[in-house]
């Protein structure tokens, strides 16, 4: 494999999502006299932009898609590989790329994300909507449409149930309430009614640069930095969309505006007809349809006995840690959910190989009031804290756990609402003798405050006004 080792690097990381790209970000301050690369197979990287620090534990920002040579611009020590890996050869400290080249590391960081869970894989009527292309074929896909079904119940599935209009809307959720997740069942009926009501006008448009990708010829590393392809892969797409991804964008169907959503609860999708299949299957034809409204091109069986048909079904039912192809002739530890184990120091069971953001779980003896949810914000802590990590292997220091994960927190948008989580905001784990305090008005504010032993967690759902003002109220009523 010698003649084809393109050059050595101190620190190589896998990946262009918000993990990797502050993974490097943070290693260049770190490290500002080493070589460092980093690889990724998607034409545009993530970026944090309008980071702030909201309280001692919480922390606002939003995300950006941006061109990789930007963040070459800015990082000289940084030189970025435009492939996917198709292979790690862990004991000879070497990454293959798809166009067959090597780059030896000192120190390694798998920065892949994660990967939708399809309903299935081999259906051309089902969706799954996880980065920029796959939004852009959701959306002419929408245009055309009179009735989806979404399956799902987390973060995507819940801004496309408030955003999408102009199209019938059957949401099948697995739990007794949406947004099992993120909240419980008493703040989901305060929510349910905005499914319903028209959506207020937005304060501003979103005036942030945005990127958008064009069809190019895939293309391999080159020492002229000049020459930026395209990497390809069978595992390793573009990177995660960001949490505003849907802002400035049209998300209607074929009917005229109007939004029409019926949820079915406590089910999952029990098969999925084609149209020549529904015809000829005695299974599906003995299903209870309700008014389907003439020939669909897809048809949903859900375990309720109820059957829908539809333009095409939206899978956003969760992802898989993308860990492949690095397990393969390697001995990696991996959790029960699928991805790599990694140990207070972010490393995996692997020598100088350490993991970051989805692709990881985190397998050290967690702190009562923290928990790891495949989020934005803990993909950015983890990629600085790996960073750290490594940085500190190379100058042979020590380093103690970050205090990120002394205490679970998370902002985000639902529905309009800013919503704040923090600790064990929906009693996770918790005795049964734990208290809740709760402020709710309607239209207004939700606010709940999980406590045990005189310590809690808290959610806070707040409409409308300023950031200061949504600042200045979480420090008031937290």
């Amino acid at each position: 494999m010698a003649d084809k080792l393109q050059k050595s690097f101190k620190c190589i990381v896998v990946g262009g999502g918000i993990a990797g790209v502050t993974c490097v970000q943070q290693l260049s301050c770190s490290l500002p006299s080493a070589d460092m690369a980093l690889i990724t197979a998607g034409r545009l990287i993530k970026a944090v932009t309008n980071y702030k620090q909201v309280a001692k534990v919480l922390e606002e920002f939003q995300v950006e898609e941006q061109s990789s040579s930007v963040l070459e611009e800015k990082l000289p020590n940084l030189t970025v590989i435009h492939s996917a890996v198709i292979a790690l050869h862990t004991q000879s400290h070497l990454v293959e790329t798809a166009g067959g080249e090597l780059f030896a590391y000192e120190k390694l960081c798998i920065c892949s994300g994660a990967r939708p869970k399809l309903l299935a894989e081999d259906k051309q009527h089902v969706l799954g909507i996880r980065d920029t292309d796959s939004v852009q074929d959701f959306q002419k896909r929408l245009a055309k449409a009179r009735r989806i079904v979404l399956v799902g119940n987390g973060g995507i599935a819940l801004e496309l149930a408030y955003e999408v209009e102009g199209c019938e809307v059957i949401w099948a959720v697995k739990d007794n309430a949406i947004g099992n997740t993120f909240f419980d069942a008493g703040a989901a009926q305060f929510l349910v009614p905005s499914l319903g009501a028209d959506k207020p006008e937005r304060a501003a448009p979103c005036k942030r640069l945005r990127y958008t990708t064009q069809d190019a010829a895939p293309q391999t590393f080159t020492a002229d930095r000049n020459r930026r392809g395209r990497g390809c892969g069978p595992t390793q797409a573009g990177s995660a969309l960001g949490p505003d991804w849907h802002e400035g964008m049209i998300l209607k169907g074929a009917e005229q505006p109007s939004r029409k959503l019926s949820v079915e609860y406590q089910c999952e999708v029990e098969q999925i007809f084609t149209c020549q299949e529904m015809l000829h299957s005695t299974a599906a034809q003995q299903a209870h349809t309700p008014d389907t409204g003439g020939t669909w091109p897809v048809y949903v069986q859900l375990t309720n006995g109820k059957t829908y048909g539809c333009d095409f079904v939206v899978s956003a039912t969760g992802v898989t840690p993308n860990t492949q192809p690095f397990l393969t002739g390697n001995n990696f530890a991996v959790a029960d959910d699928g991805g790599l184990r990694v140990d207070h120091h972010m490393m995996t069971s692997q020598p100088d190989v350490y993991a970051a953001g989805d692709v990881c779980s985190a397998c050290w003896e967690h702190s009562p009031f923290w928990q790891q949810m495949r989020l934005w914000t803990q993909a950015r802590q983890m990629g600085y804290y790996a960073a750290r990590c490594m940085a500190a292997g190379v100058l042979s220091q020590t380093i103690e756990l970050d205090f990120c994960f002394e205490l679970f927190s998370h902002i985000t948008t639902f529905f309009n609402y800013k919503v704040v989580l923090l600790g064990k905001f929906n009693a996770q784990g918790l005795a049964s003798d734990h208290q809740l305090l709760l402020r709710c008005t309607k239209g207004q504010e939700y606010v709940k405050v999980v406590l045990q032993g005189g310590i809690g967690g808290a959610t806070r759902w707040q409409d409308g006004g300023s950031s200061a003002d949504r600042r200045d109220g979480l420090r008031g009523n937290l």
